[in-house]
């Protein structure tokens, strides 16, 4: 599970992290725990428009260790980290997160309106999603308050409802040819 983040370099720890009761995955994409897994707290942390975001990942609740991997074994899949704006930035395989001290890092648009928003950041573990309900999801959520910025307000996205258990990137066999793999979600918000 996503625990910690980062802001512009500076660790905050899980000052804003909506934490999580486990690390285990949600399976499917229609019930609430889609949302950001299953119990949260509300907390916030204030951040520039333009700022940096990193989201830190692990294996286990306070294991900040760069040593072990943050998704290991044979938990292969992708991974993302999406606003309620539509902004993101994603990676096609959890080995750049295991590879990079189990950070996922972004900018917040320079052009984003001011104002309460949801980080969400998300790793999918394809190894048994041949089958309906075998895609694992890990995710947690960042409450943040963005300052600054402009005016771009880019339409929402809502969990449940973003995914459909069918969607080519959630059920898919990657132990045949792949050719390109459809990472889950809507369009990349352009500024």
């Amino acid at each position: 599970m996503f625990q910690d983040m980062w802001v512009n370099g500076v660790d905050e720890s899980n000052t804003c992290t909506r934490m999580l009761p486990s690390n285990s995955p949600v399976t499917t994409v229609t019930p609430d725990d889609i949302r950001c897994n299953s119990q949260f707290l509300r907390s916030d942390k204030i951040m520039s428009a333009g700022g940096n975001m990193t989201a830190e990942m692990h294996a286990q609740p306070g294991d900040r260790s760069c040593s072990n991997q943050a998704i290991g074994g044979n938990h292969f899949g992708s991974s993302s980290t999406c606003r309620r704006s539509q902004t993101q930035q994603r990676t096609a395989a959890l080995d750049t997160l295991n590879s990079n001290c189990d950070h996922g890092s972004f900018t917040i648009p320079a052009s984003i309106s001011p104002g309460e928003y949801l980080v969400r950041a998300e790793a999918v573990a394809l190894h048994a999603a041949q089958s309906a309900g075998g895609a694992q999801f890990y995710m947690s959520c960042y409450q943040v308050n963005i300052t600054g910025g402009g005016a771009a307000s880019p339409d929402g996205l809502s969990f449940p409802g973003a995914y459909k258990a069918t969607d080519p990137g959630i059920l898919i066999d990657i132990y045949k040819p792949i050719t390109v793999y459809a990472i889950p979600g809507p369009a990349v918000f352009a500024e």
